[in-house]
Parts: structure tokens; C-alpha cells; sequence
């Protein structure tokens, strides 16, 4: 992956040293990562200015956000990753969490509802080099089977109950991290899968996320965005 020195490198610094190393997320991988991906690459031009502030981003589509730095350092940390794993994203957004998660495993294949947003998450992460990322537009609620299992998932949006294709795609020793709750606010959750239909379920935090959504045409069929 390439390093990144640009006027806004302070930026990312002191956003990691403010708001994710001293809430508790010591882990050295994640902290080297939110220190150098771009995230004022990954916001609409009118927000360059608010990108590295604790705060979630509007995108580009109705609902469509991209998370505070910390939660999405809070969640890559809550993965448990190595470098070895495959993992699955559930909600593209802007194309900045499959950035962090590419540094730190193997392969990462990511999910989008909305056309527009693949295309443009896939035009940032490969002209940024991210190339271990793919970007596939469909219906995150499905998983994707045709590449699982996966050594983890990360599903970026609520709902009230983990989709049970997304259980199933889910490695033996796999983690899966996603809230769940309802609209007002959710409990992260971590599942880890212990044998083949047995799981050890954690509550992490409390958090606040946009609905887990189906396509926004049903008719449509979902498919690569290359």
C-alpha cells in the first residue's frame, strides 16, 4: 500500500492521537493504518474540510454515510485481523473502510447498494493502489457467497437481527462485527464461529448506524462493478 504525505498527514495524526489512541485502541496495526490512509480522499469535495474530525460524513446517497475514524478504527480493531485473512465488507460507503481493512489482511471484497457508489469507491481505491480490494454492487444482506468463507465480516449498517446467509458465509474461527438493534441505537456485536452451527456472541459498545437496506431496484441484478 502506498504511504501518503500530503498537507493533511498532522491531520491524520492528531486525529489518531486525540480520538482513537486515547479512547483505548492501542493495537499498532490499526493506529499505523488510520495514520496514513487519506479518508479526505474518500468525502465528497465539500467536506475535505470536516474529514478527519469525530464525526460521521454524509456521502453522496440518501442514508449513505461514512462512520467517525473511531468506530471505524474501533470495529477493523474488533476483527481481530493478521494479514492472512479474507474478509467481507457490508457497505461500501465511500470506499474508506475496505482502504483500512486492505492493509491489514490479505483480501477484502466489499458490498454496495448503490450503483453510485461502487463506482466511485472502486475509481478511489485503485487510483489510490488499493489493489487487493473488490467492489461488488449488490445486496449486502446476501453476502457473497460465490467467494466465502470469509475469515471475517464487517457489515457497516443496522439491523435488527445478523442475516443468517451472513452466519453461514462465516469461517469456522471467523469473527463477524455489525450493530444490531434498532433505528435509535444498536450494540456492536461480535460473533465468533465455533463449530458448524454454534457460535459465541459479544457486546462490544453502544453505537448509532444507518438501516441494512435491500437494493434500491429489486429488479436489478446485482453484479461486479469492473
Amino acid at each position: 500500500m502506498n504511504l501518503f504525505h500530503d498537507e493533511y498527514a498532522a491531520e491524520r495524526s492528531r486525529m489518531v492521537d486525540e480520538q482513537i489512541k486515547a479512547r483505548g485502541i492501542l493495537n499498532p496495526a490499526v493506529l499505523s493504518v488510520m495514520r496514513e490512509v487519506p479518508r479526505h480522499l474518500f468525502v465528497p469535495p465539500e467536506s475535505i474540510p470536516e474529514a478527519y474530525q469525530d464525526h460521521p460524513l454524509s456521502l453522496e446517497e440518501p442514508h449513505a454515510t461514512i462512520s467517525q475514524p473511531y468506530i471505524v478504527a474501533y470495529m477493523t480493531d474488533a476483527l481481530q485481523l493478521t494479514g492472512t485473512e479474507c474478509v467481507l465488507e457490508v457497505g461500501t460507503g465511500s470506499g474508506y473502510q475496505a482502504a483500512v481493512l486492505s492493509a491489514l489482511c490479505r483480501e477484502v471484497f466489499t458490498v454496495e447498494r448503490y450503483p453510485s457508489l461502487c463506482r466511485l469507491a472502486e475509481d478511489r481505491l485503485r487510483s489510490l493502489g488499493y489493489n487487493n480490494v473488490t467492489v461488488i454492487c449488490g445486496d449486502g444482506r446476501l453476502g457473497l457467497e460465490q467467494y466465502a468463507p470469509f475469515d471475517g465480516i464487517l457489515v457497516t449498517a443496522m439491523a435488527d437481527q445478523i442475516p443468517e446467509p451472513l452466519k453461514r458465509q462465516l469461517a469456522l474461527g471467523g469473527r463477524l462485527v455489525m450493530p444490531v438493534g434498532n433505528p435509535g441505537v444498536q450494540d456492536l456485536i461480535r460473533l465468533k464461529r465455533t463449530g458448524q452451527d454454534q457460535f459465541q456472541r459479544e457486546t462490544l459498545i453502544s453505537v448509532v448506524f444507518v438501516p441494512l437496506m435491500p437494493l434500491p431496484n429489486p429488479t436489478s441484478n446485482p453484479a461486479e462493478s469492473e
